[in-house]
């Protein structure tokens, strides 16, 4: 297979990215499903600590995979070249202003988004996986890692192929945001913000890797506000 080694890396188009993104949210279902029954949760819903935990892991696990075999699909051989597909390459010190003021575009958003509109409310998952370095497992580091390969690395990255920066990075965070809506209305146009800004820092620093830490702290800090 030849590389890419100008971005973007994907060599898939706007099609086969959306679809991904499905197929990502179904495989997740898929494989929670098993602890779902094994669990059977009373009337209320209410899934015990342990099904909970394998329902989150199964859907990063749908984020995960499914990028990897949407980048194999279109010819990458090792899972090294899927990753690099997918934006998981090296990246230099010059990264780092570009990170500064992705987090600063961020402070900028939400400090006048909750002025205009109060402070998003989402809803408070982290307890629901029990202790502590569990939380931490899944939502700042399994979350951020999986959804970056999914939603920059293959969405955006799918996009970009066809469309101009800034319309692709729109889409992609829309999409995002959307699907995130379950957890807060209040907390998606925020989210938008943040999958958008993310996604101008991967085509800016060529790699998905400052989007991950990014969103690793992000979740970081909202595990420690909870």
């Amino acid at each position: 297979m030849e590389r890419n080694l100008t971005f973007p890396y994907a060599n898939w188009g706007p099609g086969a990215a959306i679809v991904g993104v499905l197929l990502a949210l179904g495989v997740g279902i898929v494989l929670g499903i098993p602890a779902v029954i094994v669990d059977n949760p009373p009337d209320s819903g209410d899934l015990s600590t342990g099904a909970t935990v394998a329902v989150q892991l199964a859907t990063a696990l749908g984020f995960l995979l499914v990028p990897l075999a949407v980048a194999s699909r279109w010819g990458a051989r090792t899972l090294g070249e899927m990753l690099e597909r997918l934006g998981m390459r090296r990246f230099g010190p010059s990264a780092l202003p570009w990170m500064l003021a992705a987090i600063g575009a961020y402070l900028v958003f939400a400090a006048v988004y909750s002025a205009i509109f109060g402070a998003p409310e989402q809803e408070d998952i982290a307890e629901s996986f029990g202790t502590l370095p569990v939380q931490v497992l899944l939502i700042a580091i399994a979350a951020p890692v999986s959804e970056e390969l999914c939603f920059r690395g293959m969405l955006f990255g799918g996009l970009r192929n066809h469309m101009p920066r800034l319309a692709a990075a729109l889409v992609s965070a829309l999409i995002f945001g959307a699907l995130h809506a379950l957890t807060g209305l209040s907390a998606v146009p925020p989210l938008i913000a943040f999958g958008f800004i993310l996604a101008l820092l991967y085509e800016q620093t060529g790699s998905i890797v400052p989007g991950i830490v990014l969103h690793m702290l992000n979740n970081s800090v909202a595990l420690i506000g909870q």
